[in-house]
C-alpha cells in the first residue's frame, strides 16, 4: 500500500516497507496489518514474544501546579492520587457519561501527566482537555510529534529487553513506569500492553525508534521474537477480553454498560464531567442492566463478526455482536457482544448468532477468554 495524502506515517515507515509487511490505512496511519501469518504473529506473543509499531497513538502531557485537579475533573479516575511512576487505566467521557475514549495516564513528576489516547481519538481528547482546562492552573500540549511508541508483548519480553537496557524490570510492576536506556537511548519504559501478556512499551523520540526497533529485532531472534501487526494486536485483546473503542467502548455506551464501572470513581472529591449521569448509570447497572458486554464461543466453524445480531433460540434478536474473530488459542471463533440481561449468564442456553441468515450457535462465557499464568 501506498501512503495516500491523507494517511500518516510513523517513524518506522520504511522499516515496515523493507519488511515486507501488508500495510493499510488505520485512524489515519499507514500501519503494518501483517507481516507474515498473524495466526503465527499471535502465537508468538503467547509463547515468546512480538515487536509491534505503536507510534499512531495520541501523547498528550499536562503540566502545572493544578495537573491532577485537571486531570480529576476531565476524566473519570483520580489521576491526582497516582504516585509518581505508576500508571492508571481510565476513560473520558462526556456530559451524558458515553465514552469519548479510554485512556491511560501516567504520573512522570508531581506536577507532570502523561496522557496516551487512541490514534482516532487525540483530536477530541486534546480538545476536550483543553476546554476543561478552564479555572485550572496547568498546561495542556498536544506531544505526537515528540514520541515514537515501541510494544515489546509476550512471555519472553522481559528476556528480551532485559538484554538493551539498565533499568530494572524485575522492580517495575504492571502499569507503572520508568526512565531508562534501552539500546543506549533515552526512554520511558512501561509495563503495560494490550495483549494480555507481560510486555513492555518504550516512548522514544522519533529519531531513535528505527534503533530501538533493530536491537529488539536481534535482541530477541534467538527467543523468537517477530515483527507483529494490527491484525494480531486485535485477536490478542479479544482474546484477552479488552475493549476497543468505536466496538466495545462508544459515546452511545458508559463505563458501566462496558462492566468497567470499577474506572470510575464517583465518591473523588470536587466532582467531574458527567458525574450526575454516571451515577445514575451506577445505579441502573446495579439494579438491572439493559444489556451486558458478554463473550460467546461459537460452536461451529463461522465467525460472528461485529454488527451481527445475536438471538434466542425463538429468533428474538438480543444483542449484537461488537468484535468477533478466529481465536488462534481457543480454536475456535470468539466475539465479545452486548446482549439483554437476561441471556447473559455464562451458561444461558439457546443463544446463537445470525451470521448471513443462518443462526450459529454459541456458548456464553464469562470474560476474559484467555488469561496468561502468573
Amino acid at each position: 500500500m501506498e501512503p495516500t495524502p491523507m494517511s500518516r506515517t510513523t517513524p518506522l515507515d520504511a522499516t515496515h516497507t523493507a519488511l515486507g509487511a501488508v500495510m493499510t490505512d488505520f485512524a489515519g496511519w499507514r500501519m503494518p496489518l501483517r507481516y507474515g501469518s498473524e495466526r503465527a504473529e499471535h502465537q508468538a506473543v503467547r509463547t515468546a514474544a512480538g515487536l509491534f509499531d505503536l507510534s499512531h497513538m495520541g501523547e498528550i502531557t499536562v503540566t502545572g501546579p493544578a495537573a491532577g485537579a485537571l486531570l480529576d475533573h476531565a476524566l473519570v479516575g483520580e489521576p491526582s492520587a497516582l504516585a509518581v511512576g505508576r500508571a492508571r487505566y481510565t476513560m473520558i467521557c462526556d456530559e451524558r457519561g458515553g465514552i469519548l475514549d479510554d485512556l491511560i495516564v501516567y504520573r512522570l513528576g508531581a506536577e507532570e501527566f502523561l496522557v496516551v489516547a487512541n490514534a482516532a481519538n487525540t483530536d477530541p481528547v486534546l480538545t476536550a482537555l483543553t476546554e476543561r482546562r478552564a479555572g485550572f492552573d496547568a498546561t495542556v500540549r498536544d506531544d505526537r510529534e515528540r514520541y515514537a511508541l515501541i510494544a515489546v508483548q509476550g512471555p519472553a519480553s522481559p528476556a528480551v529487553l532485559g538484554r538493551l537496557t539498565d533499568a530494572d524490570l524485575a522492580s517495575l510492576r504492571y502499569y507503572a513506569g520508568l526512565p531508562g536506556t534501552v539500546a543506549g537511548r533515552p526512554a520511558m519504559i512501561a509495563r503495560t500492553g494490550y495483549t494480555g501478556e507481560d510486555g513492555f512499551e518504550l516512548f522514544c523520540a522519533p529519531e531513535d525508534a528505527e534503533t530501538l526497533w533493530r536491537a529488539l529485532t536481534d535482541a530477541g531472534a534467538a527467543d523468537g521474537l517477530v515483527p507483529c501487526g494490527l491484525a494480531c494486536r486485535d485477536t490478542l485483546r479479544l482474546e484477552a477480553g479488552m475493549p476497543l473503542y468505536g466496538h466495545e467502548l462508544t459515546t452511545d455506551t458508559t463505563p458501566f454498560d462496558a462492566g468497567l464501572g470499577r474506572v470510575v470513581k464517583l465518591g473523588k472529591p470536587g466532582g467531574f464531567v458527567g458525574r450526575e449521569a454516571l451515577a445514575a448509570a451506577a445505579e441502573r447497572a446495579e439494579r438491572q442492566p439493559p444489556r451486558v458486554l458478554v463473550g460467546l464461543v461459537a460452536r461451529g466453524r463461522r465467525v460472528p463478526r461485529a454488527g451481527y445480531p445475536v438471538v434466542a433460540a425463538d429468533g428474538t434478536v438480543i444483542g449484537e455482536v461488537t468484535s468477533g474473530a478466529p481465536s488462534p488459542t481457543l480454536g475456535r471463533p470468539i466475539a465479545m457482544a452486548y446482549v439483554d440481561a437476561a441471556h447473559a449468564a455464562p451458561g444461558t442456553e439457546g443463544v446463537a448468532v445470525d451470521v448471513r441468515g443462518t443462526h450459529e450457535p454459541c456458548d456464553v462465557v464469562a470474560l476474559p477468554f484467555y488469561r496468561r499464568q502468573k
